[in-house]
Parts: structure tokens; sequence; C-alpha cells
């Protein structure tokens, strides 16, 4: 129970109403899960940002609708967790460490791995106390007592396991594969961390000499330095150009190599010459031909793109010069004989942006099929998970569906150091949870896992996996929903997904809500290059953290990108301000009355019963909405609401009784507007955390915070559809009289005649008993109400739904003017009245349509051939 004692300021100033509010949810522990409590759990973790820097527009959208979600399931009487979190993102960590020491003029191999692993630590701690500052500024109801980081000891610990077991099961291998290489950070990168962009690049076109001296071969490469390494040249065994050349040699240029000719299907005969030069170690579809005809691998360049000791000559220059260097040198030999300009996609690191080179190397990868396929049989499950929208679950099944082996090493200091050990003097692996016993004979592996690795464990390692008792992993696991960008699905989704099913048998979540991008006003993406970022701590500074999240949070549908637009921005802080004033009007109004002395069963006026039904239905469509994300339509719903019903109409009326003399009129109008208000604040709270809880705060309230307070539930009695209709007509009449006055430019301030036919009686009688609403907001020289009247002819009119309105403006009205408005009316109506009669026309309509959906149309063809005919009358009487 609280007194209303609390006075707004008069101006909504953002910062000030957000400044100390955050720190008074932590100190209340309104955001902890309480496990305790019987209630039932709903669970998100955060898809946890990298240490690399500070956050974006991404992360605020992203975090703001999972913010949504978990006030509003708190609300909801569960016992929330949304878990927070980051991640240590070794390359990209990594890189920024190595960049801090480049300009103190050191490398990581100065420093050492473990004071290097220091300096990474010192990052980390620096960067996440930023990020939990833009969480604290977006106002993130997150769990800090069970925030975890991915190299955390328990995290680590769940990592080792999982590549034990996979490496038990022979689902975790070590082999000699052709894997994408940065050159740049010297590491492994997976498919999915090449971006390909077009490149204008050249066809090289070569002839190789028969050792025989009977002639040459053609071969064309993109790649000339590569050459080097070549170790046969394969064709078609079916093209009979090339038949009788198969099983004899060439004589490989530069080098002076004899290389055999092979024949391979994986040749295409139509392209090119037909004829291919394979360089096993340094192309992957020439490894497997390779590996088909049992060809030596020779790799002709260093980790760092610089060409080795097999380049000969050529030892220690770049890949790129080298590449200039053996072009200039094959022409004067007269190898190279046509360059041919040629577009072409290359794939670059995600990273470092180098060009990525197909390289040879011993790594360590994952059989990725089994997994896969466990992954596609859930989808076929009623225990599957649910992409909203849906059509993403296509997306991550093609990629399930086409998957390649996963190459999870990579050769870095920062991130969880592979568990396998080499014997100094034996050669033998040993992998494990713990280092061998007599460790000091022998050497763990120097690289570290892919960073997706540990983050596809992350649902559950959380919970303090792999301890299958552990408290919060029985209670809390599997989550609820993730919230993620579609960017991400083959990256994280797809692999939280068949590592959840493989080490705990179960989904990690039931719903993924996707998102899409966050681009600029012009649809581009944000990127460095264009300069076109929006930093939103600086969004918050101008415009405040509420109206930035309502504006994500209800810019767009689920899936689709949305367009950051500052004057978007500022109409939401509009919004902000407008209900700011409204609950300021309602707050100096409530003369002090307390929670306990709310009362709505007083006697009630039409405004009053109107605003109950209108909360009622707004509650219906926002928890519904709400519960299918679809956040864009909830957000238009409240802000029709709240500025329409609520600001617009329900509190102008209020002020009637409020600045009456009936005590009993003002009390039961005091306890309206304060429980419309309180309802409407907890339906707002979570888009607008910061502000629904001041206002909250000063309403008359059961309760500490609103963050716990109960969600609003639809109240049957308090709807009144008779109510509701008299409203409408209300409404209708005074906004038809508003607009009649603009368009004769007659202020409202200066009174005129009012007459109004009223379809029956039961019409006339509803608008007798709201007589005082027409003459407050009309404001009516002169105001006659009846079924039956003579009307002036120079009127200006209005049909409304059960009433004709009549404005005699002697003076005023030019009858022309008037002729042609209502002419344009009669043509509107005429085809609003075509429009329904051809839906109600339609078989298949008025038989699959809902009953309450033909009615509807029904009830609206009645209504316009109404109005049409009232039109029809008085365009004849204006013709006479």
């Amino acid at each position: 129970m609280s007194k209303q004692t609390i006075d707004l300021p008069t101006k909504y100033d953002p910062q000030s109403v957000e400044k100390n509010r955050y720190d008074w949810w932590l100190e209340g522990k309104f955001f902890e899960a309480k496990p305790d409590t019987g209630k039932q759990p709903y669970t998100i973790v955060i898809p946890p940002p990298n240490v690399t820097g500070k956050l974006h527009l991404g992360h605020a959208w992203d975090t703001t609708l999972q913010d949504i979600l978990t006030r509003m399931k708190r609300m909801q009487g569960y016992d929330v967790l949304w878990l927070p979190g980051m991640d240590h993102a070794g390359i990209a960590t990594q890189a920024k460490v190595e960049a801090k020491l480049r300009e103190e003029g050191k490398s990581r191999y100065d420093l050492g791995r473990e004071k290097f692993l220091e300096k990474a630590w010192e990052w980390k701690h620096e960067y996440a106390s930023f990020i939990r500052k833009q969480w604290a500024k977006l106002g993130l109801g997150l769990d800090y007592s069970r925030e975890r980081f991915t190299l955390d000891e328990g995290l680590s610990k769940a990592v080792r396991e999982v590549f034990v077991k996979l490496y038990e099961k022979g689902l975790i291998y070590r082999g000699e594969y052709i894997i994408n290489w940065d050159p740049e950070t010297k590491t492994a990168l997976s498919d999915i961390e090449v971006i390909y962009k077009d490149v204008q690049g050249a066809f090289y076109h070569l002839r190789y000499p028969l050792i025989d001296g009977t002639g040459y071969i053609e071969v064309a490469t993109t790649r000339p330095e590569t050459m080097l390494g070549d170790t046969a040249v394969a064709v078609h065994p079916e093209d009979e150009r090339y038949k009788h050349l198969i099983g004899k040699k060439v004589k490989l240029p530069i080098v002076g190599r004899e290389i055999p000719i092979i024949a391979d299907d994986y040749v295409d005969m139509e392209f090119g010459s037909g004829a291919v030069k394979i360089t096993p170690a340094h192309d992957p579809n020439d490894f497997e031909v390779g590996n088909r005809h049992n060809l030596e691998r020779i790799l002709v360049m260093n980790e760092d793109g610089t060409m080795n000791e097999n380049a000969g000559k050529y030892q220690g220059l770049d890949r790129f010069e080298c590449r200039k260097q053996i072009v200039k040198d094959l022409q004067d030999m007269g190898v190279l004989f046509k360059i041919e300009e040629h577009m072409h996609s290359v794939g670059h690191s995600e990273r470092s942006g180098a060009i990525v080179e197909p390289y040879l190397s011993t790594q360590w990868f994952v059989k990725m099929k089994p997994l896969a396929e466990a992954a596609i049989e859930l989808q076929k499950t009623e225990e599957k998970v649910n992409f909203v929208p849906e059509r993403f679950e296509k997306t991550y099944l093609h990629w399930l569906e086409n998957i390649r082996d996963w190459c999870i090493s990579r050769q870095l200091w920062w991130g969880h150091r592979i568990p396998a050990w080499y014997h100094k003097e034996t050669g033998e692996i040993y992998v494990g949870v713990e280092e061998p016993q007599d460790a000091e004979n022998w050497k763990q592996d120097e690289d570290v896992l892919d960073t997706w690795f540990s983050s596809a464990l992350w649902p559950f390692s959380t919970m303090g996996w792999p301890d299958e008792n552990a408290d919060d992993y029985k209670r809390y696991y599997p989550t609820d929903c993730l919230v993620t960008g579609y960017d991400i699905i083959f990256f994280w989704v797809s692999r939280m997904i068949f590592q959840g099913l493989e080490f705990t048998g179960k989904r990690p979540f039931k719903d993924v809500l996707i998102h899409g991008l966050v681009r600029d006003a012009e649809g581009r993406k944000m990127s460095k290059s264009l300069g076109n970022g929006v930093d939103p701590m600086d969004v918050i500074e101008k415009y405040g953290a509420d109206s930035l999240r309502f504006f994500l949070a209800t810019g767009t549908s689920p899936g689709q990108d949305l367009r950051f637009v500052w004057e978007k921005v500022e109409s939401t802080w509009n919004f902000a301000n407008k209900i700011w004033n409204a609950s300021r009007f309602a707050l100096m109004n409530m003369d002090g009355i307390t929670y306990d002395e709310l009362d709505l069963s007083g006697e009630k006026s039409v405004a009053d019963k109107w605003i109950l039904t209108r909360l009622n239905e707004t509650i219906e469509t926002v928890t519904k909405m709400a519960d299918k994300y679809e956040f864009g339509e909830v957000g238009r719903v409240l802000y029709n609401f709240i500025w329409d019903d609520l600001c617009d109409w329900y509190i102008e009326m209020a002020k009637l009784p409020l600045y009456s003399d009936d005590e009993a009129a003002k009390k039961t109008t005091r306890s309206v507007l304060a429980y419309v208000l309180d309802q409407t604040m907890r339906l707002l709270h979570p888009f607008m955390p910061f502000i629904t809880e001041e206002i909250w705060q000063a309403l008359p309230h059961e309760g500490t915070s609103i963050t716990i307070a109960k969600w609003p539930e639809v109240r049957p009695e308090l709807t009144d559809e008779a109510a509701s209709e008299e409203m409408k007509l209300l409404v209708d009449i005074i906004r038809s009289v508003r607009n009649i006055r603009a368009e004769v430019n007659t202020p409202l301030s200066k009174p005129i005649k009012l007459n109004i036919k009223a379809k029956n009686d039961e019409v006339l009688a509803s608008l007798e008993k709201n007589r005082h609403y027409l003459m407050r907001f009309c404001n009516p020289s002169e105001l006659t109400i009846a079924t039956e009247m003579n009307v002036e002819e120079k009127a200006m009119t209005a049909v409304v739904t059960g009433a004709e309105l009549f404005l005699p403006l002697e003076g005023l009205i030019n009858i022309e003017e008037e002729i042609a408005r209502l002419e344009k009316e009669l043509e509107k109506l005429n085809s609003e009245v075509e429009r329904v009669q051809k839906k109600l026309s339609n078989e298949k309509f008025v038989a699959k349509a809902p009953a309450h959906v033909v009615e509807e149309e029904r009830k609206k063809e009645q209504d316009y051939l109404e109005k049409r005919r009232a039109v029809e009358e008085r365009l004849q009487e204006l013709k006479k």
C-alpha cells in the first residue's frame, strides 16, 4: 500500500529518470532467479558478446528483445533466469591484444605464452567492465549472480569433457587436410569464417612440355605461384583428345620435376583446355585427386604467406610478389602464352581481411555427419526447435544436409588449449580431461579450440554441466527461447543444437527468435568503412534508453532487417513525453488517494466504462501478440491505446468530473484513472522499463517494484460493449464536428449551432445522456438532438453510424463546395459498399471464414448502406 505523495517533475528528462534506477533494481535483487519459489522456470541465456570491444546497435536490439521476454515472464509469475556472460572470442581478441602490443613495438613472441595471456586477461577485464556498463544503461534485467565467461574454469571443464567424449567416440580426429589458412593471423579458419568477395584476377594459360619431346599439354591457373607444388596434370578418362597421353610425363617448368598425366573423373572436359594442374598441398579438390592417385603433397609456402624452401629461387618472397616474378619468368621462357582477365570469387578472412590460402595442414576435426543427422531427425519430432519465423528452419536444415567436417583447431594462444598431449619420445597421443600423470614426459598441443566450440555448449555449460546433478542445470535447462540474428544460424545456433542433443539428449532451447541486421536509414549495412555506424550509447545520451528500446523492439517484424532512423527514435521520445505529461496530470488530480481507497464499483460514466473495455482489449491483444513474438504489433497496439484512447480521449473526458463538485464521480474517475494507468504502465514496462517504474512508483500501488508486479489480466466484469458503442458514436460526432470546423476555418472557441438527427430512440437516449460531452467538446451555441428535424439547407453535414449532423453555418458555407464534398463522400461509400458486397457474395468466404468475421462484414454493409442513403438524401436537398 502506498499513498500518492510523489510529484513528477514538469519536464520529462530521460537522463534523470534513468540515472539511479538500475542500481536500485540490482540492490532489490529483482532480476535474480529464485529456484525455491515453486514457480515454473523460464530461461534465456544471453548470446555472449565478444570481449573485443563495445556493444553495437545489433547487441542493443538483441538484448532488448530478451529483456522484454524476461520482464514479461517475471511479471506473469515465472521464476525467470536470464543468464549473462561473455565470449573470449579467440582470433578477434588475440588480434586486438597483438595490435596493442605492436603499438608498443612488441610481439606476442617477445612476451611468451604466459605473459601474453596475462595481457589478454587484462584486456578481458577492461572490456567486460565496459559491456556491463552498457547493459546497465540499456536497463537489462540480468542475473549477475550467475554471470559466466567462456574461459571460466567451469566452462573450460565442460569443453575438455566434450572434446574427450567426441574423441573417444571417433567423432574428433587429427588429420592432414587442405584447410582455409589466414596468413596474417597464422591460423586455420572454418568454412564459415571465410567471406567471399568478387576480385579482378586472371587466368594464366601455361604449356607443360612432354618429356618425350612430342609436344606439350595446356593448363590454366589463377594462382601460378602454386605450380611449384604441382605433382600431376589430370585429364578426364573419356576425353578423346588426351587418351593417348594418359600415363606419360611432363616436365614441370622452372622446377624441372617430372610429373605424370593422370585420368580422373573430377576434370571437366568442357572447361578450358580440359587438362588441369594438380597441386595437392594447395587446393582442396586437388587434395582429393592426390589421395585417389597417391600423389606427393608438396607445400611451397610458409604459414605467413611467404614462399618456402620448396619454392627454390623464390624462397622468402611474399606469395603475391612471387606471383609477379614467376609470371615474368614463365613469359620469358615461352611457357606462359596467354593471360585472360577473370573476375572470380576469392575467400577473405572474416577476422583479418587477408586473402585466405588453401593450405595443407595437420589439424583437429569434428566428424559432422552423425551429429548433423541427429539434429535433422530432431526436427521431425514434437521436441523440435521452433524457428520464428519458420522460414529459417529451411536455411538451417539445408546447411546441416550439406555439412562438411569442422576444423576446430586454431593456431592461437588465447582460448581453450586442446586437451591432447604428445609423448616426447614415442610420439604417442594422449587425450584426456586432465593432463597425463607423468606430465614431464609429455608436451601439450600448442593449439586452442575454435571459439564456436565452447560457444556451442553455452546453454548447458553455463548451468553447471557436466555435473548433471547441478541445481541450475536440473532446473533451468533446456532453456525456453534463444534470441539471435540470422547471420549466426550456422556459426552458433546449429552447433548449440547438435552439441545439446549429443551431450544432454535434449534440444537446448524450445524456440529460436530470429531477427535481422540493423542497417542505416538508406538500408546499407553499418560498417567502419562507410562510417555509418551508430553507437547505442549516443542514442541513449540524446533520447534515453526507453526511446531506443521501444524503437528497436517495435520497428520491424521477426526476421526482417531494421533501418535506424534518428527521426523515428525522436518520435518514440515524443511518445514517452506524452505518457509523462498524461501521468503528471493524472497524479496531480489523485488528491492523495491510496491503493486501498481505489474503488471501481461506483457509478461509472460512459467514458469510464469505455476505457476499461479498451484496456481489457489491449491486455488481451498485447499478451497474445507478445507470446507470438510479434513485438511490432504489440508496440502499435500500445501506442494507439495510450496516445489516442487514454491521452487524447479519456483524460480529456475525465477532466469534466475531476473539475466538478460531484465527489462520488471524482472518486470513481480517480480510481479508474489510477487503475488504467497502473495496468498500462505494467503492459508497457517490458519495453520502457525506466519511465514505467518512475510513474508506477508515483501511482497508488502495492508492492516494491513494477518489475515484479503482476502482469495485467483481462477482467470480464469490466467489459461493457454497449458503452463502447456509445463512446464510438460520441467520438465520431466530436471528430466530425472538429473536421467540419477545420474545413470552414471556424475555431473550437467560436460557438456554433449543432443539430443531430438520431437514427432511433435508442441513439437519441444515448446522446441525451451524454449531452455534457457534446457541449464540452463540440462547443455548440445551441444543441438540438432529435429523431425528426427540419434541416436548414445551408448547413455542413456529416454522416456517422447512427446519426446525421447538421451545422448551419450561414455565411461560412459555399453550397457548391459542400455538394462537391458530399459527392466525394458518396463515391467513397459506393466503393466500400461494392467491396463488402463482393466479399459477401463470395461463397468460399462465407463458407470458410469464422462466423463472427462474416457477421462483422454484414454489419459493415448495413452501416455503409445507411450512410450512403443519408448522403444521397442530403445531396438531393442541396441540389433542389
